[in-house]
């Protein structure tokens, strides 16, 4: 009786935490952003101009509020920006999920944003890999209808829908904006019903449940390995281990051909990386897999040190990069893009409702960001996780000889922020970690690498 109770208590705490965190986290999106149309915008590789010859001089807001002020020729351009921008995958916040084993929690408010950041990023990088650089969502602009009047209005719903559901002890009713409502259907070609049913397919990955690939459940499980649980606030780095491990232990046939190689200690080991690219996949055909390569580093010490910001903007301007794990101190960030000296970054702070990746035509706005948000570099946290994206060996080895590049240009007689070195770990007297562990999900020096990083990186919102 006295666990049947406590269990209660549990569930009833759970209850008015989810309702807290409905009003602490669904302010996000109000503010709106400007850009300059005096500078380029960097979105992951792609560069998009917003300056016209016309008398405009003032900022841009990409939710098209003064679009009416500028001609067609820029306005074309925002849209195609709004456009790309969009049609990134946005992982956020979830309440009402199932629960994670081995605790009462139903929700990842105040404690998982790092690893949706990591999820952004990985979801990314299967992007590049299943659709290409150049897709982007045919829906993308119907649903940036959403204001901050809608939002709020939905936010003050689930509030009073979350209170009363915590006193009848029931499911919290799900509240749907017009905006949560579903797209106007549209007619595909073939070509554009393949790439629907890959977007779909990598969106259900990172469904929040424990039978996904990519879920919440699936990468605490991994966490715990390295002595984290849910609950628990991740760092960059450590993120970056579990993301390798969970596409290690991916059974889905689709993901056979993708890998993720973690740099130790800001060294790429070149030789390690084509191992794993040229490593048997489980069909029994020899053939080169995809590499997702996550570098761990720090930009400084206590702050981030500003002659590191060149770099960044030149990471960010590459095609092949899936973006960083980052933030500024307490919060977690998805890094994207930038505009001069401001980062451009999805922002997982947003509590939203659980959504059933399992149900045939789930609805998917939720999993697109409407609007993007802005941040100064020099705001930026060190401690970061930067990721590329390798088809191919020969991808791979033009993209180490383009950022060692980078890199020797950024450090000024100084030490490069990573190495791209040749040969494997094992040679330079580091202990490599198999391909394929079958008892435990990190090595020994892994474990002690993890604990390490951990108390190296910014702390718990």
């Amino acid at each position: 009786m006295e666990a049947t109770g406590t269990d209660e208590v549990e569930k009833i705490k759970s209850k008015f935490m989810s309702a807290w965190h409905n009003m602490k986290y669904s302010w996000v999106l109000k503010t709106k952003t400007y850009f300059s149309r005096n500078s380029p915008v960097f979105l992951l590789g792609k560069c998009y101009h917003f300056k016209t010859d016309g008398t405009y001089s003032g900022e841009l807001s990409t939710d098209g509020s003064n679009f009416d002020k500028i001609n067609t020729e820029i306005s074309g351009n925002v849209e195609e920006f709004r456009k790309d921008f969009i049609s990134r995958i946005w992982l956020t916040y979830r309440e009402e999920f199932p629960q994670i084993k081995g605790s009462a929690l139903t929700t990842d408010c105040g404690w998982g944003c790092t690893l949706r950041t990591g999820q952004m990023l990985l979801a990314q990088g299967l992007m590049l890999h299943f659709l290409g650089r150049a897709w982007v969502w045919p829906d993308a602009l119907d649903i940036d209808s959403s204001d901050s009047e809608s939002w709020t209005a939905h936010t003050v719903k689930k509030l009073t829908a979350s209170f009363e559901a915590s006193l009848t002890a029931e499911r919290e009713p799900k509240i749907l904006s017009n905006h949560h409502q579903g797209t106007v259907k549209r007619n595909y070609d073939d070509n554009e019903k393949r790439n629907e049913v890959y977007h779909r397919k990598i969106i259900s990955w990172f469904g929040d449940s424990p039978l996904t690939a990519f879920g919440l459940h699936q990468l605490i499980e991994y966490g715990k390995k390295s002595g984290k649980i849910a609950g628990d606030w991740y760092g960059p780095a450590v993120v970056a281990h579990i993301l390798r491990k969970a596409v290690e232990e991916a059974r889905d046939p689709e993901l056979q051909g993708v890998t993720v190689y973690v740099a130790q200690d800001c060294t790429v080991y070149s030789s390690d990386v084509i191992d794993r690219q040229c490593s048997f996949m489980d069909s029994g055909k020899a053939d080169t897999k995809a590499v997702i390569i996550l570098v761990p580093v720090r930009l400084g010490g206590e702050r981030t040190n500003m002659d590191y910001l060149e770099f960044v903007k030149g990471i960010l301007s590459l095609e092949y990069c899936v973006g960083i794990i980052g933030g500024k101190p307490k919060q977690s960030y998805y890094f994207a893009g930038f505009q001069d000296d401001s980062l451009i970054y999805m922002d997982p702070h947003y509590c939203q409702s659980f959504v059933d990746v399992s149900i045939k035509d789930f609805p998917l706005e939720s999993f697109h960001c409407p609007s993007p948000k802005k941040m100064s570099f020099k705001k930026m946290d060190p401690s970061c996780t930067i990721g590329f994206y390798c088809r191919t060996v020969q991808d791979f080895e033009k993209a180490s000889e383009e950022i060692t590049k980078m890199l020797k240009s950024s450090s000024k007689e100084k030490y490069p922020l990573f190495t791209f070195v040749k040969g494997h770990s094992r040679d330079y007297d580091f202990a490599s970690s198999p391909l394929h562990e079958e008892n435990n999900l990190f090595s020994e020096d892994e474990k002690k690498r993890l604990k390490r990083i951990s108390t190296e990186e910014f702390v718990l919102l």
